[in-house]
């Protein structure tokens, strides 16, 4: 269960909370670091507010999990690389969904592989987001899933066998969503909530023709979610601090 005082709002639209938080994670930022960026509009507040701070001098380089982010972060002056000579040491993210455990359900943006390349790459994976994200267990809403394009469509009947849902295929089937990858996303909405994420998404993954999935286990080391009280650090133990 959430916190006391901390409750699963309606979707709404929210930027100064989503500029909140990624205020918030802008101040972990240290000269010299390596960072990841992340996607979607949480995410494009912490490129925006980082590009601030580089033009002010801050000393940083980053790697996007899109082009999308790739092309704002350059347009604002921050220096991008396409390789890791390193560990990432800092990795900035958004999310669709959080669970009190810290385990996530991201991709409704299409960016879900590169977002999972990076989170595994980073020393430190600090998710932002406003307090509509946060929800009891996961499967609130779709749940994504990219897959190669050659036979998409038996993907989906394996997909389907899996467990109780109904599949979408992004897009149209004549013009498809296509990911910075060249590959396929298929939506699933499951007919409940996620009670063991680590053992589905292991289930997803070992489906064939499935790239990579939505569900980030075990890989958040904390969230700043903003609400109207300010900006609160969750953990996976619960509350740790808090930011008017």
């Amino acid at each position: 269960m959430w916190p006391a005082g901390w409750r699963h709002c309606a979707p709404r639209l929210s930027d100064p909370l989503k500029r909140a938080a990624a205020a918030a994670a802008v101040e972990l930022v240290r000269d010299g670091m390596l960072l990841g960026l992340g996607s979607g509009s949480t995410a494009a507040e912490f490129i925006d507010l980082l590009g601030e701070r580089v033009r002010a001098g801050l000393r940083v380089t980053g790697i996007a999990t899109s082009r999308r982010s790739h092309h704002q972060a350059i347009a604002l002056g921050i220096p991008m690389l396409d390789e890791l000579p390193a560990p990432i040491d800092l990795a900035v993210d958004g999310a669709d969904e959080i669970d009190p455990a810290l385990n996530l359900l991201k991709g409704r943006g299409g960016a879900l592989v590169r977002e999972k390349l990076v989170a595994v790459a980073a020393r430190r994976f600090v998710v932002i987001a406003d307090d509509s994200k946060l929800v009891e267990r996961l499967g609130v809403g779709v749940l994504p899933v990219e897959v190669l394009p050659f036979l998409w469509r038996q993907t989906a009947r394996r997909l389907e066998a899996l467990a109780p849902l109904t599949w979408t295929l992004r897009g149209r089937v004549d013009a498809p969503f296509v990911s910075d990858n060249g590959n396929l996303v298929i939506d699933l909405q499951l007919a409940g909530p996620v009670s063991d994420p680590v053992g589905l998404g292991s289930q997803l993954k070992a489906i064939t023709g499935v790239v990579e999935h939505g569900i980030f286990a075990g890989l958040a080391s904390a969230c700043l979610v903003a609400g109207p009280d300010g900006v609160r650090t969750l953990t996976a133990s619960g509350l740790r601090g808090s930011s008017p």
